[in-house]
C-alpha cells in the first residue's frame, strides 16, 4: 500500500490513514464547554456517490494512491477512517428556533472533524453531516437523507459557482442503508467544508448562561481566526458586531438577487463569517414572488423570500445582545452603540442589494433613478408571475431597442414598456454600444439555475440507483454562466 494511504491502527477508534491534509485543531483547544467529543459510527458498505476532486486538492489530498482508490475513499468520507490528525467533536450552541429561543442543541448530526490548513494558507473545517447520533442528539437518530444531502451538494457548489459565501460539498456517500421512518429512503453522508463552526447560537449559549470567560474566549477567538485586524481597534468586540453585520448584509443581498430562500434563517444557522449554511428547506425562485416560503414548516411566513433582510437584521439584534456585556464603556453607551450598528444593516443591505441589481440589469455606474427603475422592475414581474432567471436572458436578448419583451406582460404590456424606455435610456446613457450592452447582461446573469424540477428530477433518478442525473447538474451548475446544458 502507498506510504500516504498507509492505515495507522488506533486502540480507541476509528482507523487513522494518512491523507496528505494538514490538520491544526484550534477550535478543540478551547475550553472543554465549547464541544463533546464524539466517535464516528461505523457504517456498513458505503458507497462513495460524488467527490469534489478540486476542492479536495485544495485541501491537500493530491496522492493518486488515495485519489484512486475508491474503496478506501468511501470508508474515509463515511467516518469508518479517519484522517491523521483529526480530532472529531460535535459543538455546544444555543438557537432561536422560528423566534423562539432553546437554550442548547449543539450539533445533532454534525461531526467536526478537525481543521485542515489549504494550499491558500486557510484554515477550513472538515465536517460529516448524517454519520449517526452526537452528545447533543435528543430524539433524531443523527442520520442524512440521500434527498437532502444530494440537494446541499448541487445548491452550495451552485452557490460557490455564483461567488457567494457558502459551504462546500467535499464528498456524498451512501450509508448502505434506510432511515427508519422517513419516506425519504436510503441514508446519506454529506462530507463539507466549512470557513469556521462559530454561529449566532454559539454566542447566545454562552451569553444566556451568563459565562463571561467562555465568552469572551469565543469572541477572541472569532477575532483571531476570522478578523484579525480587528484586534487593534479600540473596542474589538464592537468591531466584531459591525463586521459581522456587513456580512449579512453582504449574504442576504446576494440571496436575494440571485432569488434565493433560504427557508430556515434560525440563530444556530446563521454562520458569524458569513457564509451560506444548510440548505434542506432552501429553494431559487421558479417565477417572482415576494412572499415564497419553501418551507413547510414556516407556517407564519417569517423566513419568505422578501422577510430575509429583516430576520437578518433580527438575528443580529441577538448577537448584539450576546456581545454587549464585553463592549468597552459603560452599560449606556454600550447599548447606543450595539443599536446603532443594528440600524446601519438596513442601509448597508440597500447599498449592496442596489449593486448587484444593477449589474443584473446591465446598468453601469450609479445614478439616482436606479432605485426606482429596480423597484418598479421587482414589482411588474411579481404582478404577471414572471420567470425570474430566463427573463434577464430575455431582457439581453432585448437591449437593442425593440420592447419585444413587452409581450411577456400582456394586460400590463403598457406598463411594462413605460419601464422598459427608462431602462433603455440608463442603460445606453453611458454611450456603449448594443454588443456591449447585451454582454453585459450575460455576463451578469446565470444561465444555470438548480430549481426544483432540476434537483427533485435528479433525486427521483438517484433513489432508483441512478447518479447520472445528479453529476449531469453538477455539470451544469459549476458552469452557470456558459450556454445551457442538455438535462
Amino acid at each position: 500500500m502507498n506510504a500516504v494511504t498507509r492505515p495507522h491502527l488506533t486502540h480507541n477508534g476509528p482507523t487513522q490513514i494518512m491523507t496528505g491534509m494538514c490538520f491544526d485543531n484550534s477550535y478543540a483547544r478551547l475550553p472543554a464547554s465549547f464541544f463533546k467529543p464524539c466517535k464516528p459510527d461505523s457504517v456498513v458498505n458505503p458507497k462513495l456517490i460524488v467527490m469534489n476532486r478540486s476542492l479536495a486538492s485544495d485541501l491537500g489530498m493530491s496522492d493518486p494512491g488515495l485519489l484512486n482508490n475508491g474503496r478506501l475513499l468511501s470508508e474515509l468520507f463515511c467516518g469508518n477512517h479517519l484522517p491523521v490528525g483529526a480530532r472529531p467533536i460535535a459543538t455546544a450552541f444555543a438557537g432561536h428556533r422560528f423566534g423562539v429561543f432553546e437554550a442548547e442543541l449543539g450539533d445533532e448530526r454534525t461531526l467536526l472533524i478537525g481543521e485542515v490548513i489549504d494550499r491558500y494558507q486557510q484554515r477550513k473545517d472538515i465536517q460529516l453531516v448524517g454519520n449517526g447520533r452526537t452528545p447533543f442528539s435528543q430524539d433524531g437518530d443523527g442520520r442524512l437523507s440521500l434527498t437532502h444531502a444530494a440537494k446541499e451538494y448541487v445548491m452550495s457548489e451552485a452557490m460557490h459557482a455564483f461567488g457567494v459565501p457558502t459551504t462546500r460539498p467535499l464528498a456524498l456517500t451512501l450509508a448502505g442503508e434506510n432511515i427508519d421512518g422517513h419516506s425519504s429512503g436510503s441514508g446519506a453522508i454529506l462530507a463539507r467544508v466549512a470557513t469556521c463552526p462559530v454561529s449566532i447560537g454559539t454566542f447566545e449559549y454562552f451569553a444566556r448562561r451568563q459565562n463571561r470567560d467562555d465568552l469572551r474566549a469565543l469572541a477572541d477567538y472569532t477575532i483571531a481566526r476570522l478578523c484579525p485586524e480587528l484586534m487593534t481597534k479600540p473596542d474589538p468586540y464592537l468591531s466584531l458586531l459591525r463586521w459581522a453585520m456587513d456580512n449579512q448584509a453582504k449574504l442576504v443581498a446576494h440571496w436575494v438577487s440571485l432569488g434565493f430562500v433560504h427557508g430556515v434563517m434560525d440563530t444556530d444557522k446563521t454562520s458569524i463569517s458569513g457564509e451560506t449554511l444548510h440548505y434542506e428547506s432552501a429553494a431559487f425562485l421558479d417565477y417572482y414572488d415576494p412572499d415564497a416560503v419553501p418551507n413547510g414548516r414556516d407556517i407564519t411566513g417569517r423566513y419568505a423570500f422578501n422577510s430575509q433582510a429583516f430576520a437578518a437584521q433580527w438575528n443580529l439584534s441577538r448577537l448584539a445582545e450576546s456581545l454587549i456585556g464585553l463592549f468597552h464603556g459603560s452599560e449606556s453607551r454600550a447599548v447606543a452603540e450595539a443599536s446603532r450598528a443594528i440600524r446601519e444593516f438596513q442601509v448597508r443591505y440597500e447599498n449592496y442589494s442596489l449593486n448587484l441589481m444593477r449589474a443584473r440589469l446591465g446598468l453601469e455606474g450609479e445614478m439616482p433613478e436606479d432605485s426606482q427603475l429596480i423597484k418598479d422592475f421587482r414589482q411588474l414581474l411579481t404582478r404577471n408571475k414572471i420567470e425570474y432567471h430566463s427573463f434577464f436572458h430575455t431582457l439581453a436578448e432585448d437591449s437593442g431597442g425593440g420592447g419585444i419583451s413587452a409581450a411577456l406582460f400582456g394586460s400590463d404590456a403598457a406598463l411594462y414598456l413605460d419601464w422598459y424606455r427608462r431602462w433603455h435610456l440608463r442603460l445606453t446613457v453611458t454611450g456603449r454600444t448594443p454588443e456591449q450592452c447585451f454582454e453585459a447582461l450575460m455576463n451578469a446573469n446565470p444561465v444555470n439555475v438548480p430549481t426544483n424540477d432540476l434537483i427533485n428530477r435528479a433525486i427521483e433518478h438517484a433513489h432508483r440507483g441512478d447518479f447520472r442525473e445528479l453529476h449531469r447538474l453538477l455539470e451544469l451548475v459549476r458552469k452557470p454562466f456558459n450556454d445551457r446544458l442538455a438535462v
